[in-house]
């Protein structure tokens, strides 16, 4: 068997219908779409989500809550990620994406007191818990606020 001999199953291939091609062709006239109705125009059918007439889901669910459109969007790190960088080296936004510890779009980077750290590092990042602040300061570290 070569390529060029190659050819589908018998009966798996078959030509598209071609529709509203003559009384002759089986599909003419109606091109199967029947007579009269909405489905039938050009233009018709129903919209997404229409229930025929009922009242759709989407409305007879109850509205719920509310969304802030203000809302900061924070990465989150702890102090056991920053054990990645070196002793007294500065971490910052650009540092943790350099990294790999941040990635996508934001409005900031919080740091969060889970965790430990051993040597001195100076932070410069938009928000700093209480908790992680203290450790990094007990380490001979620098918490800047920006």
């Amino acid at each position: 068997m070569k390529l060029n001999e190659l050819s589908p199953a018998k009966g798996s291939r078959s030509a598209r219908k071609r529709l509203g091609r003559g009384v002759g062709s089986g599909s003419g006239k109606t091109a199967g779409r029947g007579t009269k109705g909405h489905n039938s125009r050009s233009g018709g059918g129903v919209r997404p989500g229409f229930e025929g007439g009922q009242m759709p889901i989407h409305r007879r669910l109850p509205k719920r809550g509310f969304t802030n459109i203000f809302k900061k969007k924070m990465a989150v790190l702890n102090i056991c990620d920053l054990n990645r960088f070196e002793s007294g080296s500065v971490v910052d936004e650009a540092a943790t994406v350099r990294i790999g510890l941040v990635k996508g779009k934001r409005d900031g980077i919080k740091l969060l007191g889970n965790g430990d750290i051993e040597y001195p590092l100076t932070i410069r990042l938009n928000a700093v818990s209480n908790s992680a602040r203290a450790k990094i300061e007990a380490a001979g570290g620098i918490v800047e606020d920006i």
